[in-house]
């Protein structure tokens, strides 16, 4: 399994990117040597992409494969691909609260700790239908990491629903664009693959 292990501050450092949006609390003093110089279109579309696959935790790959099926869906293509993009299920292990950072998302999926409707679900790419739940395995309710990432949780995206009696999640519905990162610009994303 290919993993992405370039240095999560150096990353954003590089995309201008808070790391804020990964999860972690940490700033970098340091400045990007190319801060100053004037970039091109095409170098704009490329930093657009490469930050939502930072975010998202998705290699070129993937990634390209999951613009391919957005762009043959109705509506929008950048719009369908972030919607795509947020019902993965390691982003939506994330979204309830169950670990800090996609990247741990992304572990305790692998790591068979995640549960969809009451069956075990190892992959992180696979892509959830609404309604369907999303709960911790009963032997690992116990893990110190999901416990703490459950007391950091201050509040929920509204398209996930979650019951603290039993921890278990609900992917209630599609989300729509405004509830999205509005960091990110899907378009230039969308005119880097159309070139």
């Amino acid at each position: 399994m290919a993993v992405n292990k370039v240095p999560v501050l150096k990353r954003c450092r590089s995309l201008n990117l808070d790391p804020v949006f990964l999860g972690y609390d940490k700033k970098s003093n340091r400045t990007c040597a190319r801060a100053n110089k004037k970039m091109s279109e095409y170098g704009l579309q490329l930093r657009e992409k490469q930050k939502a696959n930072i975010i998202y935790g998705v290699l070129e790959t993937p990634f390209r494969k999951h613009y391919e099926k957005a762009d043959r869906m109705k509506g929008m293509t950048g719009e369908n691909l972030m919607v795509m993009l947020e019902t993965r299920l390691d982003n939506l292990v994330y979204r309830l609260g169950f670990a800090a950072t996609r990247r741990q998302a992304r572990q305790l999926v692998n790591h068979g700790h995640i549960t969809l409707d009451g069956k075990k679900a190892d992959i992180p790419s696979m892509l959830v239908n609404p309604g369907q739940k999303i709960a911790l395995k009963e032997s690992s309710r116990g893990l110190q990491i999901v416990k703490d990432a459950l007391e950091a949780t201050v509040s929920r995206v509204p398209f996930v629903s979650f019951d603290e009696n039993t921890n278990t999640g609900t992917f209630v519905r599609l989300p729509e664009r405004s509830e999205i990162l509005p960091d990110i610009k899907e378009n230039l994303i969308v005119e880097f693959y159309n070139k």
